[in-house]
């Protein structure tokens, strides 16, 4: 995404951030306003005058503030969620990687959130002491810490993280109250995914364009990603083709191959990244082989490495908007 559009988000997303304290104010007058599905019981949010509102979750129907102040999220998509929502969270665990906070994310968005411990034990004694009125995760990630995270604040989970990324998107914007800026991304999205597959020569010569994406992982077979994955979607998204091998990915995430069978993951493009050490992932071992070399899409001068961070771990729609910018230049 340009700096011009990103320019153009920020000032709608301002818009619509004014128009809901509006709202809120008028509340706080007298005025009724639409405050959600259920109204509830419990103490109104932060002096808003707004009964608190029901969340549709993975765990059943939560009650969260009309108007969240004190955010903690406790996965990498969360965190990029919130902050595309124009929402500077409390708190947030950090992911396995050198830069704590993933890499992509702008420097003054992340400055004075607090660390609260690594994604898949998050420090809940930390979580506490920010005095959260909500959290935001996932049943994958931390369904096992459900009743003990509901006892500090109200917890919204979605099911899983990854593939279903724009639905879990809206659940996040709904629980913080910001459907009008959700809408506002969400076209903003579309209108940049269009322009891309536009550049790339139009749905039919994107779509005769096959795409494969390619992960070396410390400790794990080398995955060439399918088609239910967050990456895939948006490779999907701007119409770009997909080779046969992703059909045989196990549940439509990933095809898993040795450093002998790395031919397979051929294509008229290829993207790869690396997770962890380049040696202890075989990346090192992989792209210096034969088989890497002899494979068109290195001979015609098609293969790209790419953020890892960025294009696998972000899982949300500034990281997307990235993604895009860079599969436009290079593909063009």
């Amino acid at each position: 995404m340009t700096a011009k559009t990103l320019s153009h988000r920020s000032r709608l997303l301002a818009a619509a951030s004014l128009a809901a304290a509006a709202a809120l104010t008028l509340s706080a007058c007298g005025f009724s306003t639409e405050s959600g599905s259920a109204s509830g019981s419990g103490p109104d949010s932060e002096g808003s005058g707004e009964a608190p509102r029901t969340v549709k979750t993975a765990m059943g129907d939560v009650k969260v503030p009309a108007a969240p102040q004190r955010v903690v999220v406790l996965d990498t998509a969360e965190l990029d969620s919130v902050l595309t929502l124009g929402v500077k969270p409390v708190g947030a665990t950090h992911a396995d990687v050198d830069s704590g906070f993933l890499n992509y994310l702008p420097k003054d968005q992340v400055a004075g959130i607090t660390d609260v411990g690594q994604m898949m034990t998050p420090n809940l004694e930390a979580i506490a002491g920010l005095k959260p009125d909500l959290i935001l995760t996932s049943k994958i990630r931390h369904g096992d810490k459900y009743a003990e995270l509901s006892k500090i604040a109200p917890t919204v989970m979605t099911e899983n993280t990854g593939y279903p990324w724009k639905e879990n998107f809206q659940v996040h914007a709904e629980a913080l109250n910001k459907q009008a800026e959700a809408k506002m991304v969400t076209d903003d999205y579309a209108r940049h995914v269009a322009d891309v597959t536009k550049a790339l020569g139009g749905k039919e010569k994107a779509g005769a364009t096959e795409v494969n994406m390619v992960r070396f992982v410390e400790g794990a077979d080398i995955r060439i990603y399918g088609k239910k994955n967050y990456i895939a979607t948006i490779l999907a998204d701007v119409g770009l083709g997909r080779p046969a091998i992703t059909d045989k990915a196990a549940d439509g995430f990933s095809y898993d191959v040795s450093p002998e069978k790395i031919d397979l993951a051929d294509a008229d493009a290829v993207f790869h990244s690396t997770y962890g050490d380049p040696k202890k992932s075989k990346e090192t071992q992989t792209t210096g082989s034969g088989l890497w070399k002899n494979m068109d899409a290195v001979k015609n001068g098609k293969v790209f490495a790419v953020d890892d961070q960025l294009w696998i771990q972000g899982i949300g729609y500034t990281a997307a908007d990235k993604i895009l910018s860079e599969l436009q230049t290079s593909l063009k």
